[in-house]
Parts: structure tokens; sequence; C-alpha cells
């Protein structure tokens, strides 16, 4: 397979499949790209990828035919290892509805010899699940199988498919009514630095851990992108006692963090939250999604975490990773 990269350009043909690596000169046109792609959402944005910037050495790569980009790779290399890019939870080959199985196929073949021109030892791909697609869009798994590609990692996310929401457990059903019998109220709320605060301690105590995101990313990143990050919150006498920050895309309504104070705990504060999102704000949505309740690639789940999820009538999808030898 004949490809063009930065380093090496070997020949120009029609049929060619050329790889370029990102760069800031190649910013609208791969935002372009990922706002009319079949598997594209905000996380694949330049100005969302490159908040975090200076943590990771970008190797984001865009294939193109003559002038014309077929697809893109949401990339960073580190060690020798081209990585779906670590910053995002999932992000493989971004397409088109012009992509097609046997374009794939090639697109494969060119980051295959791309790499070993390059000396990139191993490709880990992250595979955007299925619910993140506006039409199928696995032509890239069959692509990694037909390079004898390895299952490395299966996290597991539970989800609601909300045009069958399935009835709330028992135990979810008194929480609820506390919540109504205490006049909690839900609104959007703006207290980004609030809420980010509250999820610092909460994470801090149950875990020992720190947020992915800092205030000051969060805050950063909701003015960026408005429509697509959004704080939900319960209230008792203006007084904010949980909340859920969703990240909003066409067809999914994903929880980021969520967060409880000790108060809320005790009166269903958070599922009042969570109830309002599922059956009023993002009805007509497909999917809600509650996030991986996993660990080291999903060999150590967190039972009592998924099990809380269920009880929603969550149910599981898998976020896939994958091992390609070049």
């Amino acid at each position: 397979m004949i490809y063009r990269s930065e380093a090496s350009i070997l020949r120009n043909e029609s049929k060619t499949i050329q790889i370029r690596i990102y760069n800031p000169e190649l910013k609208s046109l791969w935002n372009e790209f990922v706002s009319s792609a079949k598997n594209g959402m905000f996380l694949f944005d330049r100005d969302y990828m490159e908040y975090h910037s200076d943590r990771f050495s970008d190797h984001s790569l865009m294939f193109f035919r003559d002038s014309k980009v077929l697809g893109l790779l949401p990339a960073n290399i580190r060690d020798g290892t081209l990585y779906s890019h670590e910053g995002l939870t999932f992000g493989g080959v971004i397409s088109n509805r012009e992509m097609k199985l046997t374009l794939m196929l090639e697109i494969f073949d060119a980051l295959v010899e791309y790499c070993k021109k390059e000396r990139i030892k191993e490709i880990l791909y992250k595979a955007i699940p299925h619910i993140y697609h506006s039409i199928p869009a696995e032509e890239d798994l069959y692509a990694l199988f037909s390079h004898q590609a390895k299952l490395v990692g299966r996290s597991v996310t539970s989800a609601i498919y909300l045009p069958e929401i399935a009835p709330f457990d028992y135990g979810r059903r008194r929480t609820l009514m506390k919540a109504k019998e205490n006049n909690l109220v839900v609104r959007e709320s703006f207290d980004l630095k609030l809420f980010m605060n509250m999820v610092e301690s909460n994470l801090l105590e149950r875990h020992g851990a720190k947020p992915t995101h800092s205030v000051g990313e969060i805050q950063l990143l909701a003015n960026r992108y408005p429509n697509n990050i959004k704080l939900f919150a319960s209230f008792k006498d203006n007084t904010m006692l949980a909340g859920v920050l969703i990240y909003e895309s066409k067809n999914v309504a994903k929880i980021q963090y969520v967060a409880n104070s000790s108060a809320g705990r005790l009166i269903g504060a958070g599922d009042i939250v969570v109830n309002y999102l599922i059956n009023e704000h993002y009805k007509g949505k497909k999917y809600f999604d509650f996030g991986t309740s996993m660990l080291d690639q999903g060999l150590s789940l967190n039972s009592s975490l998924i099990l809380y999820k269920e009880s929603y009538g969550a149910r599981t999808i898998v976020y896939d990773s994958y091992r390609l030898i070049p």
C-alpha cells in the first residue's frame, strides 16, 4: 500500500491513501469532518482535545485520497506506541456516511504501513461504542479482525435505551419518594465550582482519588461547549444537595460526574436528578449512559456501583480496546 506521511511522501496516485499527522493548520478541516461524521461527537473537536495538550504528545492522523478527507484517528504517541487518544474515553477511526468496508480496509492497510515506516511498535485502539453512532459504523472492527488485532480491554458501561425505559427497582422508587416528600427541586445549574468541589470531596472520601478534570478545566470546557456540557442539580431552600454533570451528544446523554452531599444522600437528592434526566429532560434521546464501572481494562468490576446503575433499569454496553501489531 502506498501512503503519505509528514515525514515521507512516496508518490502521488489518484487511488492512494495518504496519511498526514494533524497540525493546527488542519484544524478547520478536522472539525468540519467531525461535525458531519456518522460517529463524531464534540469530544473529537480540536478545542476539546487540546484543553490538556500539555499532558500528551498528540499524533492524530488524517486519511486522505487526493485532497479529500476519508477519516480521522484521534491519537497520541508514547514510548513507541500509538494510542487511541489517552485523553479520551474512546476514539477509533472517525468516518462519514461515505465510509464502506473496503475503504476502511484500505485505511487500515495504510495505517499499518505507516506505523512500520515510523517504527511504531504497536497500536492500542479504543473503538467508539455503537450507541454513539448515528448510523452503523463498525467497519473498523472488521478491519481490526482482518489484521489479527487482539481484544485487550473490555470496560462495562450501563445504559438505558430511552424509547423503552424499564421500571426502577423498589429501593430506587423509595428514595425518589423521600426526595419528593422533602420538596426537592431539580433545575439546571451553572455553579460548576460548587459542584466540582462536591465531586472532589466525594471521590477523596470514598476512593482516595481525584476527578480527571480540575474545576478550571470543567469551567473552560463548559464555556466552550454550552450545548454539550450541562449541570443539573437538586436543591432544598436554594441549597445544592446533589448534582449530575452531563456530556450530551446527538444520541446519548452521558453522566460524566455525579456528586451527593451527606444531607442529600439521606433524602434521595441524587436520585431525583437522575430520574428527571431520564424521564423528562432527555426522553427524546436514544440512550442514557451512566459511564463505566471498571478498573484495569475491565478486569476489576465495581459490583456495588454497577448494581446501583442497574437499579434504574440500565443494562450493559461494552467499551472495547484492541492491540494491533504492525
